[in-house]
């Protein structure tokens, strides 16, 4: 009897020890990892027409209109806004709009005052800069257009499509 309560406690401490709760050391350990975005410059454009109206040839003085030129780039993003001739021909001196072989001379200027061209840089023409409000906000320009007086041509309608370029 002796022997048989022997193994039998030997066995129950065996028992009771894969039963007992096992105490470990709780620890952490970190790490960091980058995280990053690249926002690259990106810009858009628009225009709305440049419509004269009514050209009267007697009257003497000259016919004078605006349009504006909506630009949206990335905030901070500088940019310059320029101007080709026309598809109704001429040169920067002097654009034309076109009714057929028949042309009417005029104009595009940087201000009101109209006395800078605006074009693509070249020759006597300028430019215009600015700076990107975002792709979402834009940055307007006025085109201030002038038809020069006393030019006696056929009746029709005279038109021309200009290009805007933005360089950003």
């Amino acid at each position: 009897m002796f022997c048989a309560t022997r193994i039998y406690r030997r066995r129950l401490t065996a028992a009771l020890a894969l039963a007992a709760p096992v105490f470990c050391h709780a620890g952490t350990t970190t790490t960091t990892f980058p995280v990053s975005a690249v926002i690259n410059s990106a810009c858009s454009v628009t225009a709305s027409a440049l419509s004269f109206g009514t050209y009267n040839p007697t009257s003497g003085s000259p016919l004078d209109g605006t349009s504006t030129i909506s630009v949206y780039c990335t905030v901070g993003s500088a940019y310059t806004v320029s101007l080709d001739v026309g598809t109704g021909g001429g040169a920067y001196t002097a654009r034309t709009i076109a009714n057929g072989a028949n042309a009417l001379d005029y104009n595009l200027y940087t201000s009101n005052a109209r006395t800078t061209v605006w074009g693509d840089g070249t020759g006597s023409t300028s430019t215009v800069g600015g700076t990107g409000a975002g792709l979402l906000t834009a940055s307007t320009q006025t085109v201030y257009g002038r038809v020069v007086a006393s030019q006696d041509k056929p009746p029709g309608t005279y038109t021309s499509t200009i290009t805007v370029t933005v360089t950003f």
